[in-house]
């Protein structure tokens, strides 16, 4: 067995790092909407379209972030990014690079990829199905 075949063993809790990571990452997008922390993403009261994506960014990212019905609630979150990138980036430029939209096409795919593989290691969902 090659070294590289070895490294099979740890992909569960190489799944369940890009798991918490983008869930911490993800949260942190609610929490500037919400509570303006760690820094104010918009003056004044939320718009209600802001307003759900706040709601879901935080408690879908809490959800993803221990692992916990992790394939509907990434299924449901990717579908919020292609939605907020069509919404908010799209109209601003064809090239993601120009339009800002970058992050919100890779919490997309990534939250997609969580919906398919699951949550790994460390998790909830893991803990169940044990």
């Amino acid at each position: 067995m090659s070294s590289l075949e070895r490294l099979s063993a740890y992909q569960p809790y190489a799944l369940a790092a890009l798991r918490i990571i983008t869930a911490l990452l993800f949260i942190e997008h609610g929490t500037m909407k919400l509570f303006a922390f760690p820094a104010a993403q918009m003056e004044g009261s939320l718009p209600p379209l802001m307003l759900v994506a706040a709601l879901l960014e935080v408690v879908g990212g809490v959800l993803v972030l221990v692992g916990f019905l992790t394939r509907p609630i990434a299924f449901i979150l990717s579908g919020e990014m292609a939605f907020a990138y069509f919404m908010a980036h799209y109209p601003k430029s064809f090239y993601p690079a120009l339009n800002g939209g970058d992050g919100a096409i890779l919490f997309c795919f990534v939250f997609l990829f969580l919906f398919f593989a699951g949550a790994g290691a460390l998790s909830v969902d893991k803990r169940k199905a044990a």
